[in-house]
């Protein structure tokens, strides 16, 4: 058996607390703490107004979901997927097949490993995996916070190609997909802190 299918098993048979989650980067299993009561509460306010935009549109948010492309298993914060969610079950029915995922949102944690992790690695591997809309929530972001929309993945570079950087106060809006034209403000992350 290989090392992936090994980690993939591993995974599959772990039993994780409540507010845990699990995931596999770069051949790695990883066990981190979902954040505290401000980061669910930005969580409950975006899922909630996502599923008042997407209502009657084939489309619902769900949270805590597992992405899975390959041997690859990302846990978002919020995603968007098909109300036929079945149509895009993966392996075991563990998770979904992150080719059927229309957007991720992760909300970002104060420690160094979780701002990599959030603002560097899974950049890289929801563009390598073609997920064409990657918002990111960053209480920390320099300046008072500030919501980040990525869009247009190129999977072989492992990219972006577009990034918008919207300070906290203000409405930065989703460009494309089932959640075009959804804003989100200061009814979801508050005004600017700091």
């Amino acid at each position: 058996m290989d090392t992936d299918r090994r980690l993939w098993d591993a995974w599959a048979s772990l039993e994780v607390p409540e507010h845990f989650r699990t995931e596999i980067k770069d051949g790695v299993l990883m066990v981190s703490h979902v954040g505290g009561p401000r980061h669910r509460r930005i969580g409950t306010r975006l899922l909630d107004a996502l599923a008042e935009h997407l209502g009657g549109s084939g489309w619902w948010p769900a949270d805590a979901g597992h992405v899975l492309h390959g041997h690859e298993v990302s846990a978002p914060d919020v995603l968007v997927v098909p109300e036929d969610i079945d149509a895009i079950a993966g392996p075991e029915d563990l998770g979904v097949l992150a080719s059927g995922v229309a957007l991720v949102v992760e909300t970002v944690s104060p420690d160094s490993e979780h701002r990599h992790r959030d603002l560097v690695d899974k950049p890289r591997a929801y563009a390598t995996a073609g997920i064409p809309v990657y918002v990111i929530i960053d209480d920390y972001d320099y300046g008072g916070g500030a919501v980040t929309v990525l869009s247009g993945p190129d999977p072989e570079r492992g990219a972006y190609a577009r990034s918008e950087r919207t300070p906290y106060g203000e409405d930065a809006v989703i460009p494309e997909g089932p959640a075009k034209g959804f804003a989100i403000g200061p009814g979801i992350t508050g005004e600017r802190r700091g």
